[in-house]
């Protein structure tokens, strides 16, 4: 009976403790009451009572929030993050070639531009920052130009680069790299898939390197703008970079001014313009052309269909070379700019361009550059037409040519002491040919009639200004002591003349 009576008690225990109201404390009450101690009912009442506070708990407990959960599977979220910009990595670079950080490039290795140009790397300074930029993802524009990198720092910007696939504009200018490193580096232009635009201005690179751009030139899939100026490119040089522009189809800007290209290799690279269908534009100023060039120009102008801006200034291009350019000129309809000043083509040269221009049109120019060349009237007239016809077009030139210097003038008593000398006559029997009357004066208009009589040919200026001077007192008469005097001044000032330009001489021995 007891054992009957004590189940249900259980179960109604159980049913209360169903109850999400009910408290704790009611519970432990009616345990306390019905229950004894030692019983079987007890570890019952026990377990229900666990069951309850399990229930209670699990209910206050948010399954949302992630800090509430305390598990063995859990661990500290305490993983430092990916450093983007690799400054960590520089700094350990730097302690391990043993060099002393840049802090400008601390400060500025997460922006996107970053221009170290003339901060004395070196070598070593290259490797450290090369090592940082092979994790850096910040960087895409990189200026290096003049640090002397040499080899070694070059051969560690051609490291970095295997792994660097974010750096599109790179400047190297200035860094004495020379044919040692050009194999390398030529190689990573090929390979690096980000590369777009790269300077490698001043560099020392010569023939012996051109092989290896000439390849860069012809295989590349990326590059857009290529620099290599003030190199020292020379005849064989544009040997072989002629083929390379030819058969060039990603390149849409080279410049290759400053340098020595002449002759076989000026031709070369101007057949290598002519057949080239994508390069928009090409820098080949400050070379040496001259006019076997300029032909060569000239037919590449007729060729070319897809050329918008050339500049040959500055290549030993004269007249006859000039007027060869404008021939291609006559018949080009896609070029825009020519720059074409600093040559020795004279106005005659810029009038027979703007000829040219005349004879086309379909001429797009915008831009016409005769920098430095001096222009006459002739050249002005004719640009006014080309401006009638193309008013959009632009033209600059040197200025005009200073008039021509105007004979100098002789002074008329000089012809007066010509003839008497010329005649072996005395200033008497000289001044009797004027004095008719023997009144020992002569009137301005006997004066005149005699030199008409004597054949002295004077001006109209020439005898006014003879009358003055000789008419000393102004009274209309010239006297035989006023010819005395005027002829006595002249004589001195004649000598005074001849000393000058005696003492102007150089003493020789």
């Amino acid at each position: 009976m007891n054992q009957m009576f004590q189940r249900p008690v259980r179960r109604t225990i159980s049913r209360a403790s169903s109850s999400r109201k009910s408290g704790t404390a009611s519970a432990a009450t009616s345990k306390s009451k019905t229950l004894q101690p030692g019983s079987d009912t007890e570890s019952d009442v026990e377990l229900s009572s666990r069951e309850v506070t399990s229930d209670l708990d699990f209910k206050k407990v948010d399954i949302f929030d992630d800090k509430a959960w305390d598990t063995d599977l859990e661990c500290d979220d305490n993983t430092p993050a990916y450093d983007h910009s690799g400054k960590t990595a520089y700094i350990e670079a730097c302690k391990l070639v043993g060099v002393i950080p840049v802090s400008y490039f601390l400060r500025h290795m997460q922006d996107s531009k970053v221009n170290l140009s003339h901060h004395g790397l070196g070598a070593n300074g290259m490797k450290a920052i090369a090592m940082s930029l092979v994790s850096n993802t910040e960087i895409t524009d990189l200026n290096l130009a003049d640090n002397w990198l040499g080899f070694h720092g070059g051969m560690a910007v051609c490291q970095m680069l295997k792994e660097n696939c974010f750096i599109s504009h790179l400047d190297l200018s200035d860094n004495k790299l020379n044919y040692q490193c050009a194999q390398s580096l030529c190689a990573i232009l090929l390979q690096n898939d980000t590369l777009r635009h790269v300077i490698l201005t001043g560099n020392d690179f010569d023939d012996k390197s051109a092989v290896h751009f000439a390849n860069t030139i012809m295989l590349t899939k990326n590059l857009e703008y290529l620099n290599l100026s003030k190199n020292n490119f020379c005849e064989a040089a544009g040997v072989v970079f002629g083929p390379a522009i030819s058969e060039n189809s990603c390149i849409k800007e080279l410049d290759l001014s400053w340098n020595h290209i002449r002759r076989r290799g000026a031709v070369s690279v101007a057949q290598g313009v002519k057949t080239n269908v994508f390069m928009k534009k090409i820098n080949l100023s400050w070379n040496g052309f001259g006019v076997e060039g300029a032909m060569a120009v000239g037919d590449a102008l007729r060729g070319n269909s897809v050329l918008e801006d050339l500049d040959i200034s500055n290549n030993r291009i004269n007249t006859e070379g000039a007027v060869i350019i404008g021939k291609g000129l006559a018949v080009n309809e896609t070029l825009k700019v020519l720059k074409i000043g600093k040559n020795p083509m004279q106005s005659a040269g810029c009038w027979g361009i703007c000829a040219a221009i005349l004879k086309n049109p379909n001429c797009i120019l915008k831009t016409l550059d005769f920098s430095d060349i001096l222009v006459n009237q002739d050249f002005n007239e004719i640009f006014n037409k080309v401006q009638e016809q193309f008013p959009e077009l632009k033209m600059r030139h040197g200025g005009m040519e200073p008039p021509l210097n105007p004979k100098a003038r002789v002074h008329p008593m000089v012809k007066l002491h010509s003839y008497i000398q010329k005649n072996n006559l005395r200033l008497v029997d000289f001044f009797n040919k004027f004095d008719k009357d023997k009144s020992m004066s002569v009137t301005h208009e006997e004066f005149l009639t005699g030199l008409v009589e004597t054949g002295i040919n004077l001006t109209e200026e020439e005898t006014h200004q003879l009358l003055e001077e000789l008419d000393r007192d102004g009274d209309g008469e010239i006297n035989y002591s006023e010819l005395v005097i005027g002829h006595t001044d002249f004589q001195e000032k004649e000598r005074q003349m001849n000393m000058v330009i005696t003492s102007m001489r150089p003493i020789t021995t």
